[in-house]
């Protein structure tokens, strides 16, 4: 769906825990680079493929891929498409979550829910699945580190926002040409209006609530939530509303 001039999100399936759900990776692009941020689940380059073509882009142009996190819903189909697109692809990410994209530690979230107690309890489909992802992770190079409050000189700027809590190494951007967060899993959304992030998948939530005040400098006036889809509002509005959220 496209949400400003150059800016649109992708709508993607995913059923890990049995319940299909709609995630949002995001495309932002121009005359010189096309970039996405996030890749959804395992498997699923074919349709992030197919829903950049239907957005009139060549994906011999995509240059570059972006990861807020290390979860295996962001970076699941990375390693696929860096196999199928052209080896000039530029991934980035933050250092605190570099070890997990490149397989030298365990994916976060994956590694404690095995430990936890309640992993017994959990659907067996689900299970496998996280014994799958543990013993045979998505592995992908990254290229380039990104750092709090870089500007990255792509489709009229674009800061990066260091927001851990959801994982140490979490960031979110905001597209200074169109106004437009790309949030991550720093925020999510339902029924249209922010909420704050998901408490049962953010290890610090403290943590993640206090990251919500790096955004308020920001003029926003649309919001990507990867779980839950676009909010839009005026800037003051929704400036507000994360001034509630964080506390």
């Amino acid at each position: 769906m496209k949400i400003a001039e150059g800016v649109a999100t992708l709508e993607l399936t995913m059923s890990f825990s049995g319940t299909p759900s709609v995630i949002h990776p995001t495309l932002v692009w121009d005359e010189t680079n096309v970039l996405l941020f996030d890749t959804g689940t395992p498997g699923q380059s074919k349709p992030i493929r197919e829903e950049i073509e239907r957005l009139g882009i060549d994906i011999a142009r995509l240059d570059k891929v972006v990861l807020t996190h290390q979860d295996i819903d962001h970076l699941g189909s990375m390693p696929k498409l860096r196999e199928e697109l052209p080896q000039t692809l530029e991934v980035f990410a933050h250092a605190e979550d570099k070890p997990s994209i490149e397989g030298e530690k365990p994916i976060l979230k994956m590694s404690m829910l095995r430990q936890s107690p309640r992993f017994d309890t959990l659907p067996e489909s689900f299970r496998t699945i996280v014994e799958h992802v543990l013993a045979s992770p998505p592995v992908s190079k990254v290229d380039t580190l990104l750092a709090d409050g870089e500007k990255l000189p792509y489709c009229g700027g674009i800061t990066t926002i260091h927001t851990p809590g959801h994982t140490p190494g979490h960031l979110s951007f905001y597209l200074h040409a169109s106004k437009v967060l790309i949030a991550g899993d720093a925020l999510m959304a339902a029924d249209g209006k922010l909420i704050g992030p998901n408490e049962s998948a953010t290890p610090d939530m403290p943590l993640a609530l206090a990251s919500l005040r790096k955004l308020l400098p920001y003029d926003i006036e649309t919001v990507v939530c990867y779980h839950g889809g676009v909010v839009t509002g005026a800037a003051a509005d929704i400036r507000s509303r994360l001034e509630e959220l964080a506390g």
